[in-house]
């Protein structure tokens, strides 16, 4: 060692420099080994190996049983299909056992995983561990490139399926300070604001999984306990969802990756009744099917693959096509819910596409395992594909009416101004959700629990869902953005329309749901009514002049922008719990509930309390969160920036939380239970027909010449044609 290396070292300057380096070495290799602990610590989730009843090892004469028993069921249903036509049924299942004793027939079977467990020696399914012995990567077709190798769990934990909420760019939604969420400033995970179920999107951890006690009229008054959270259908099998994925530079742990349920999206033979919560020594988690019969029935997925979780959302528990709620569990059965989201079911009797036997997946074409949902959308959902178009062009081009050269112009022309979905949804199911209390539950006598109140459900036109333009947009709560190309002007629904439950009917039904919630409560009707009746009137003079001058100078322009057609949307509005310390000229931050004791007591207010308990909300009220996240949150709420102060005291009070209905109803996109046959001229263009052309922008002049067009003498046989 020379003697200028030797002063080099012997510096105060480089010991100083010597010393920082070791300990920022010390804190990374530190990190690496505790930074798994440090996020349980900080968030108060819980990682841990699973283990799964349904995964059983076969021995190999098992193993024989079940591949015969399942091609004899393939083939039979096949065979069944084969002879569908023959009139004479002695003569159709002798023929149906002729092909199944015919080798050929019985040779080829579409479940190719047979052969590659059998081959592979494979007698037992242990999760994703098991996948990757083959599927450790895997080449994903992106249109207009080359296929590319990617990482099959990486695919997987960086799709929606899995995490439900993306720091991307690419929403399709405008902050009330006018700024498109992600592309500008600091990008922050976002993902659903689910006002519907009780548990906001970014408050999941409240109800993951959770097992309620319920006394139901058919047990006669014995305790049942039920399952219900949102786990049941995000593929996340573990104690919380996906909570690294939302932290900075957070990993997934291998715990976590191993919790991932392939086979619900997958598997053509997933038995649901294995979805229910069980409870061990870490907490609560979902119970998945791992059985060999599962794993090895694996294809693409199907329609029905997808349905199991989004026919809750679309047609609804209650919604008779719906298979997963007819196979609710094995033990702690799922609960079910009355009232459908969107009110719009995917089913051969609900929608052409569907009864064409079409799979979810011919439109919403997937990359890999992230799938689009298309470039527009109102409500504020993560989007893998964010720039891949989903919608009906895709098929049937801009000129789909060709069945009539006269009448086709004539509809082709409507094209321009409407969207397909405008003529062919003509109504939604009579269980869609307009209106949900939240804050006044009732009991339950055949679920033998506490629900909260829908006091108004309906889908009829302009009650469960009625007119808008858009142009693509949503705001941050879900409003359509959109003008009205020729007179864009008058169009302000958002200071109008979409704060008010417009029509007599919708009105004298709501009124008399309300009076009986009330009747046993002390509220006056007039005054509940009011709020929900006129949303703007829950809103301070100072908030409502601030809430005109932000929609003139952020939102107007947005409405301006793009291409605006008249689409359908179903209406919502619900009354919840908010923390008025955060609070905007838009809403203030709604709270979440502990379904448990939701369910359980019928006291929602202990089910808050509870539900702002858990670590992580309490973290969302600290200053770290804050400067992560909630700062830039609370300016595309139209709320300035976040208030630090926790809404519930040390002494277990509930500080500046109220109740109170969206200031807004969200409209929310429809673009299933679609009709082959469209509406009739006669809906629209008529003195009594289902659209309020003034409420779209229109003058009274105008819109009376579209209700009198004198073209309709022209297309008489069509004005009435079913």
């Amino acid at each position: 060692m020379n003697d200028n290396f030797k002063s080099i070292i012997k510096s105060k300057r480089t010991k100083v420099l010597l010393y920082i380096f070791g300990v920022v070495a010390i804190i990374v290799i530190a990190l690496q080994f505790f930074y798994e602990d440090g996020i349980e610590w900080y968030t108060g989730v819980i990682n841990e190996d699973l283990t799964y009843d349904t995964s059983v090892e076969l021995t190999e004469g098992e193993f024989r049983n079940l591949v015969n028993d399942i091609i004899y069921n393939e083939k039979k249903d096949e065979a069944k299909r084969v002879t569908a036509g023959v009139g004479d049924e002695l003569i159709r299942q002798e023929r149906i056992q002729i092909l199944l004793n015919t080798p050929s027939f019985r040779k080829e079977t579409k479940f190719q995983h047979i052969k590659y467990f059998d081959k592979a020696g494979i007698r037992q399914y242990e999760g994703p561990s098991t996948c990757l012995t083959c599927h450790e990567t895997m080449q994903v077709k992106v249109p207009g490139s080359p296929p590319k190798d990617v990482n099959t769990m990486d695919d997987i934990i960086n799709s929606v399926h899995f995490r439900f909420h993306q720091k991307a760019t690419g929403f399709t939604t405008i902050g009330f300070d006018g700024r498109q969420v992600n592309e500008k400033g600091r990008k922050i995970p976002v993902g659903k604001i689910d006002r519907a179920c009780g548990i906001p999107g970014s408050f999941s951890w409240t109800g993951w999984a959770a097992l309620i006690k319920t006394y139901p009229e058919s047990a006669n008054g014995n305790e049942v306990l039920r399952s219900e959270g949102c786990g049941q259908c995000h593929i996340g099998g573990n104690y919380h969802p996906a909570t690294e994925t939302m932290l900075p530079d957070a990993k997934v742990p291998e715990s976590a990756e191993q919790g991932i349920d392939c086979l619900i999206c997958h598997s053509q033979q997933y038995d649901f009744n294995q979805k229910f919560v069980l409870k061990d020594e870490y907490g609560m988690r979902w119970n998945q099917d791992r059985s060999l019969r599962a794993a090895i029935t694996v294809t693409n997925p199907e329609a029905d693959n997808c349905l199991y979780c989004h026919q809750h959302n679309m047609g609804g528990d209650a919604f008779e096509g719906n298979k997963a709620a007819k196979s609710l569990g094995h033990q702690n059965q799922r609960l079910l819910h009355e009232g459908s989201k969107r009110g719009n079911a995917f089913s051969p009797g609900n929608d052409v596409h569907s009864a064409a036997g079409m799979n979810c997946t011919d439109c919403h074409r997937p990359e890999g395992h992230k799938i689009p949902r298309g470039n527009k959308g109102t409500d504020l959902v993560a989007n893998d594909l964010p720039g891949k178009i989903v919608s009906c062009e895709n098929c049937h081009t801009y000129a789909p009416h060709i069945s009539n050269s006269i009448e086709s112009v004539m509809l082709n022309g409507h094209v321009e101004r409407l969207a397909c979905e405008t003529c062919h949804i003509k109504e939604l199911e009579h269980t869609n959700v307009v209106l949900r209390d939240w804050t006044n539950p009732h009991w339950d006598k055949e679920e033998g629990m506490y629900v909260p109140t829908d006091i108004l459900r309906s889908g009829e036109i302009n009650i469960g869902f009625t007119f808008y333009w858009f142009n693509g947009n949503g705001t941050f709560l879900a409003n359509a953005i959109g003008s009205n190309p020729s007179n864009d002007t008058v169009y302000n629904p958002l200071m109008d329309r979409m704060t008010k439950l417009g029509g007599e009917k919708a009105i004298r039904s709501a009124r008399e749901n309300v009076l009986d919630l009330l009747k046993k409560k002390n509220i006056q009707v007039d005054d509940y009514m009011n709020a929900f009746l006129n949303t703007l009137s829950q809103l301070s003079p100072e908030q409502l002049k601030r809430r005109e001058d932000m929609v003139r100078e952020k939102i107007l322009p947005a409405q301006k922008t793009g291409e605006s057609k008249i689409y359908p949307f179903k209406l919502f509005n619900s009354r919840m719990y908010e923390d008025l310390g955060n609070e905007g000229p838009f809403g203030g931050m709604i709270l979440p509930f502990d379904y448990q004791v939701y369910y359980e007591t019928g006291k929602p207010l202990d089910a808050v309390k509870k539900a702002i308990s858990h670590p992580i909300i309490k973290r969302m009220y600290e200053l770290p969160f804050k400067e992560y996240m909630m700062d830039e949150f609370m300016k595309y709420f139209g709320a300035g920036e976040w208030k630090t102060e926790f809404p519930l005291t040390k002494d277990g009070k509930l500080k500046n939380v109220e109740a109170r209905w969206m200031r807004q109803y969200g409209t929310l996109m429809v673009n299933h239970g679609i009709s082959k046959a469209g509406r009739t001229c006669t809906e629209c263009h008529s003195p009594d027909g289902i659209m309020n052309f003034e409420e779209l922008g229109y003058t009274h002049q105008r819109a009376e010449e579209l209700r009198k067009l004198p073209e309709m003498k022209y297309f008489k046989n069509f004005v009435t044609k079913k």
